[in-house]
């Protein structure tokens, strides 16, 4: 993989350095490539505004800090308001799709929503939201190895929330390999739509 930079943010309590945490574990120890993992957060904690840089690359990163983010993860408004301007130009932007209104984009950057929140409540906890987040960030980027995340997300929680955990993965990846469908095979009504607006 060549260099990425990734930026994750949102608030304090929806997983915000957990998911850069599996996200670095999955690329350093479970594909053989190397990462790097800056956070900084209010001192609200719970709450607060939180989010985490993170560096993927196979070769050694020699600067471990975000200037122009290829990818974002942004799971609330006030992350979407302060950090989207960052993202580089044709960057990819994933969203909570029930916690954030996206307005003001370039139209070449590719964005993609999920209801991580929605779905993680219908697993029972609405705490798994990140690994329903990370799931869908795996299918829709193709940066990581599925297996390496899905070993990273196991590793990377409590024993007792591992079956969970692992459960909310699958449904953000399956959300996401079906929103890719959904874009490289466009329906027939997506297509009018498109050619009216043009």
């Amino acid at each position: 993989m060549q260099l990425t930079e990734i930026r994750i943010a949102g608030f304090g309590g929806q997983g915000v350095i957990l998911s850069a945490i599996i996200l670095g574990k999955a690329a350093s120890i479970f594909q053989g490539a190397f990462a790097t993992m800056t956070q900084n957060f209010g001192p609200e904690a719970r709450g607060g505004a939180c989010s985490a840089q993170l560096i993927l690359s196979e070769s050694p990163v020699l600067y471990p800090y975000v200037n122009r983010p290829d990818i974002m993860v942004v799971m609330s408004q006030e992350a979407y308001v302060r950090f989207v301007p960052e993202l580089k130009e044709g960057g990819i932007l994933i969203v909570e799709q029930d916690l954030v209104r996206v307005s003001d984009l370039s139209k070449a950057t590719q964005v993609y929503s999920i209801p991580a929140t929605r779905i993680a409540e219908e697993l029972g906890k609405r705490m798994v939201l990140n690994s329903v987040m990370v799931g869908f960030f795996t299918a829709v980027t193709n940066l990581l190895e599925s297996d390496a995340v899905r070993k990273a997300v196991a590793d990377s929680v409590p024993a007792s929330f591992r079956e969970l955990n692992l459960k909310a993965f699958e449904r953000g990846l399956e959300y996401g390999i079906t929103a890719l469908t959904a874009t490289t095979n466009p329906s027939d009504a997506d297509m009018e739509e498109q050619y009216a607006r043009e």
